[in-house]
């Protein structure tokens, strides 16, 4: 179903024309460069000046200097690269060679722009620049990845230890609101002994604001436990019953857009979930994490893969899902409570879908 309101996609000077939220495949399909073939990331340009006490040193991506539980091959590997193209598209932009992220594999395009999003933020609070180079991104280099750039800025936020309780500047009215849910990732993977071991949370103005927050750290857990089912199912056990919807939204949204499980593990976190009474917001973060995919372009075979179980649907069922739940909203949402209300109408059209199969 096409949506009758687009976001203003338009107020942020973008050229793609998208379908619905996020349209159909737009990205390019032409023929893969060697360097994607063979998954190596082009060599950057050094950072000058003060930059280049901002770049990240590559060797982060080795998850287990934080203690997370990454034992197993497979899922280590989707993780951990994950990470790399993070901080590749962080210092793409500190290089001043954001571009560069074109020449990477398409599937890891996203955690790069991620990457960039977290630069831009932190280059703009830096040098109280209001937005710009935020701004420059979303328009230029990082309109497919609306969704990775916003969730990247608030990955920003929380390197430089300040609280997006107001989103940056010049962001989508609506999609900057994922600022918080990039924070909670960020600010989790520093601090995972106190919000993963000790299931802390740090002061938010709302509740609403604290359940942002817990779906990046849901996102967090499932690189945490490294796509283990049982394993982070368990670890949202152990948090207060109040917090597990939102945690169980991440989690849908990190297994279908990272990956890492393999289909029977899937099936196995869809029980989980099922058991604990958070189904559909299960299958409302895979929605929103295949409609954020399809507006960069084909999907990835992983998330092709996973949205039949994690949603019990189709790829293309699913993001209209997001697409139709947006339209509910009316015009020109933007406040956090509209976020939220997209999400909960997101679950109800899934639970609709399925009461009625």
């Amino acid at each position: 179903m096409a949506a009758r309101w687009v976001p203003a996609w338009g107020s942020l000077g973008s050229t793609v024309a998208v379908r619905g939220v996020f349209g159909g495949s737009v990205g390019d399909t032409g023929t893969t460069s060697f360097l994607e073939q063979v998954g190596i990331q082009p060599t950057l340009a050094p950072a000058r000046g003060w930059r280049r006490f901002l770049v990240k040193d590559p060797r982060e991506s080795d998850l287990s200097r934080r203690r997370f539980r990454l034992t197993r091959g497979p899922s280590r590997a989707v993780i951990e690269n994950a990470e790399k193209s993070y901080l590749y598209g962080f210092n793409a932009v500190m290089s001043r060679e954001v571009v560069r992220i074109d020449e990477i594999s398409r599937e890891q395009q996203a955690f790069a722009f991620e990457g960039a999003g977290a630069a831009c933020a932190v280059l703009d609070l830096i040098t109280a620049t209001r937005g710009r180079r935020l701004r420059e991104l979303l328009t230029g280099p990082g309109t497919r990845h609306q969704f990775a750039v916003h969730l990247g800025a608030g990955r920003g936020y929380a390197m430089l230890r300040l609280r997006p309780i107001r989103p940056p500047r010049r962001a989508h009215p609506l999609l900057r609101w994922l600022a918080l849910d990039g924070f909670g990732f960020g600010w989790s993977m520093a601090r995972a002994d106190r919000m993963v071991g000790e299931r802390a949370m740090p002061d938010l103005l709302t509740r609403s604001h604290c359940a942002l927050f817990d779906q990046g750290l849901g996102r967090l857990l499932w690189y945490h436990d490294c796509a283990s089912p049982d394993d982070v199912a368990a670890r949202i056990a152990a948090y207060p019953v109040s917090r597990r919807a939102a945690l169980w939204s991440g989690v849908g949204f990190a297994a279908a857009y990272t990956g890492g499980a393999e289909a029977d593990e899937l099936w196995w976190l869809t029980e989980h979930a099922g058991a604990d009474g958070f189904r559909a917001h299960l299958a409302q973060g895979c929605a929103f994490a295949v409609a954020a995919r399809t507006q960069a372009g084909p999907l990835p075979d992983h998330v092709a893969q996973a949205v039949p179980i994690l949603a019990g649907d189709t790829p293309a069922q699913a993001a209209g899902w997001a697409d139709s739940a947006l339209v509910m909203l009316g015009h020109d949402p933007r406040g956090h409570e509209d976020f939220q209300s997209w999400q909960a109408h997101t679950r109800r059209l899934w639970a609709r879908r399925h009461q009625n199969a």
